[in-house]
């Protein structure tokens, strides 16, 4: 129900941030002017009830609204289930994690539209990130965690600067400044975590990028967000990361 409820806020971050408007101002409404009802603004649901049109003017409503809902929700479900479930992470940082979810769907959102990731996503996510991931550091007596998640912010916005300054036409500088959100998060995981999210953004963007030119779809220099890889890429590390540094660590004798 969280899940439902943050993605349905997440729309409205998904519109209007982009144009520079306010997220809490004015209400919802249609394409015509109209302020929508609370009815007919359930997650999900009203979009199913009203069969993907306004009631008022009968506008079509866009798919993307009860998808953002529904995987906000699934995504919200599934780390509190990880969170949850047998292993070293307890849910004292669960509210960090459900945080990273929303902030990522509607940055890889907004750059598969726009091609940026706005800073007024981006720059927060560092205060409200490093202060949610406290709670767990203190309250599990992880000190050492936060220092490590403070150093790999620092060495992810180095490396992403780094290959920015040598090549800009390879991704945009947003991704540079989000990159070490995400090396903080993993970084408070572990080093295994954040190598591995490191490297399977680049993996994930590059072998859509191949795809895409074999079909015909694209050509070396057609542009493609980077933002959402980055972001798949975090995650694949965040979730499976310390199990496969530890294969490549045993599978090189280390």
């Amino acid at each position: 129900m969280l899940g439902l409820l943050i993605g349905s806020f997440l729309n409205v971050v998904i519109v209007r941030v982009p144009q520079g408007l306010s997220v809490v101002r004015p209400g919802s409404t249609c394409v015509c002017g109209e302020p929508v009802a609370p009815r007919d603004n359930v997650p999900v649901l009203s979009w199913l009830l009203l069969r993907g049109r306004a009631r008022c003017c009968g506008a079509p409503i866009g798919v993307r609204y009860p998808v953002i809902e529904a995987f906000t929700a699934v995504s919200f479900a599934a780390v509190a289930g990880w969170v949850a479930g047998p292993g070293d992470v307890t849910l004292w940082v669960l509210p960090a994690l459900l945080y990273l979810v929303a902030v990522c769907i509607a940055l890889a959102a907004i750059d598969l539209e726009h091609y940026r990731l706005p800073d007024a996503l981006t720059l927060p996510s560092y205060g409200v990130g490093l202060v949610l991931l406290v709670l767990p550091s203190v309250a599990d007596d992880q000190l050492s965690a936060l220092l490590r998640a403070l150093a790999c912010g620092a060495g992810f916005w180095l490396c992403y600067f780094l290959l920015w300054f040598l090549y800009p036409q390879g991704m945009g500088f947003g991704d540079v400044k989000f990159s070490g959100v995400l090396g903080l998060y993993l970084g408070w995981f572990g080093v295994g975590q954040a190598f591995v999210g490191w490297m399977a953004g680049f993996v994930l963007g590059g072998v859509l990028g191949i795809t895409l030119m074999a079909l015909g779809l694209a050509t070396r220099k057609s542009q493609i967000p980077f933002g959402p890889y980055m972001i798949a890429g975090a995650w694949v590390g965040l979730v499976v990361g310390g199990p496969v540094a530890d294969w490549y660590l045993r599978s090189m004798g280390l």
